[in-house]
C-alpha cells in the first residue's frame, strides 16, 4: 500500500521537512545531470562505505571529497533512482510534518539526523567489511515512521492499494500502514542477501527502532505517547 495523505492536521509550517525534501530532490537532479562515471564517483565519495567508515579499508584518495564520518550525513541526501527518491519523499511528505510539529523545528533536525545514524549503524555493523556504498534517506525517514507509530497510531491515512490494474483508494489507521511496512522490512531483511547492493532493509529497521526509542525524549511534553493496539479493532469497520 502507498500512503498519500493523513488526516492529522498541524498548526505549523514544517520548514525542515520541506527543506529536507528540497535538498534531496536537488541532490538527485545534480546526480542525474552528471555523466555515468561522475554519478558513480558521487555515490562512492558521498555514500557510506562501512569498511572505510570503520577503518578496515581506505577509499581512493580521489574520492575522499569529505571526511568519512561526514558521509553518514551526506549519504542521507543521495538516491539511486527515481523510484527510490519518490518513495522516500512520499513517506516524508505524509508523515514528516506531524513529527516536526510534535517536537519543533530544531529538535526535528537533530532527531532526523540521529535516526539516520542509527540506520547506518544497523546496516553496517553486521557487515563491517562491506565496500558497497549506502545511500538514501530511507533510514532517517524510517525513524520518522517509528515516531509516528507511537504518537498517532490511530490517525487515518489514505492509501492506494494496487489490485491488478486497478488502484483502490481507502483510509486505514496509521498502525496498519506502518505495521505492514515494518513487517515487510523485517521479512525482507531475513530473506534477502545484501551481497552486491540493493535495498538496505537493515537500515530501515534500525531507523524505525531508533525513532521509537528517541521520540519520548524529543517530543513536546504536551504531546502524549500512544500505545499501539490498545484501541485498535481491525473488525470495527465491518461491525
Amino acid at each position: 500500500m502507498f500512503p498519500i495523505h493523513d488526516e492529522n492536521p498541524i498548526k505549523i509550517i514544517p520548514y525542515v521537512t520541506y527543506t529536507t525534501m528540497a535538498i534531496c530532490i536537488g541532490a538527485f537532479l545534480w546526480q542525474i545531470t552528471q555523466d555515468q562515471q561522475a554519478q558513480i564517483a558521487i555515490i562512492y565519495a558521498l555514500g557510506v562505505i562501512p569498511a572505510v567508515l570503520f577503518g578496515i579499508s581506505e577509499i581512493d584518495p580521489t574520492l575522499a571529497w569529505v571526511p568519512e564520518i561526514a558521509t553518514v550525513f551526506t549519504s542521507m541526501f543521495l538516491h539511486g533512482g527515481w523510484m527510490h527518491l519518490i518513495g522516500n519523499m512520499l513517506y516524508l511528505w505524509v508523515f514528516g510534518n506531524n513529527i516536526e510539529a510534535a517536537m519543533g523545528h530544531v529538535k526535528f533536525i537533530v532527531f532526523y539526523a540521529l535516526c539516520g545514524v542509527g540506520a547506518v549503524l544497523a546496516q553496517a555493523i553486521p557487515d563491517l567489511g562491506s565496500t558497497t556504498p549506502m545511500i538514501g534517506a530511507s533510514g532517517a525517514i524510517s525513524g520518522v515512521l517509528g515516531a509516528y507509530l507511537l504518537l498517532y497510531p490511530m490517525a487515518r491515512v489514505t492509501v492506494i492499494i494496487p489490485l491488478f490494474i486497478i488502484l483502490h483508494r481507502m483510509k486505514v489507521p496509521a498502525l496498519a500502514v506502518l505495521g505492514v511496512w515494518f513487517l515487510m522490512q523485517l521479512y525482507s531483511s531475513l530473506t534477502t542477501s545484501s551481497e552486491g547492493g540493493g535495498v538496505a532493509f537493515g537500515a530501515h529497521i534500525g531507523g524505525f527502532i531508533a525513532g521509537m526509542v528517541l521520540i519520548p525524549f524529543f517530543k513536546h511534553k504536551h504531546v502524549p505517547l500512544q500505545i499501539p493496539f490498545v484501541h485498535f479493532n481491525p473488525l470495527r469497520r465491518f461491525l
